[in-house]
């Protein structure tokens, strides 16, 4: 059985979320939170939230046990990019992407 959670529209560049992902990946839940809770990342909160979110779905179904979920899967996309422009010189304006995430978290029962 799978359980899964999505966070949509987060303000952060994904190629910074991914950065952080291979240290996580296919590892227990339990030790996943514990390694993202003392990594010093904005990304790592973000990411900590989805897979705590992601385990709560799970507890939501009788047939999964929580204790033993492992993150099976960690997919980060780009999001839509919010366009801002900043003065420079000569009377010019150059673009600013200000880009986001969807992050979405898949955990599997240790037995799948």
């Amino acid at each position: 059985m799978e359980s899964k959670a999505v966070a949509k529209h987060v303000r952060i560049s994904p190629i910074k979320v991914r950065k952080i992902l291979g240290s996580v990946k296919g590892k227990p839940v339990e030790v996943g939170l514990n390694k993202l809770k003392f990594m010093p990342q904005k990304a790592a909160g973000l990411v900590e939230k989805v897979v705590r979110s992601a385990v709560a779905n799970a507890d939501q179904n009788e047939s999964i046990d929580v204790d033993t979920l492992i993150i099976q899967n960690i997919i980060v996309d780009q999001g839509p990019s919010l366009k801002r422009f900043r003065a420079r010189a000569r009377g010019r304006g150059s673009r600013i992407l200000k880009k986001t995430s969807h992050i979405t978290v898949i955990l599997a029962a240790d037995g799948v």
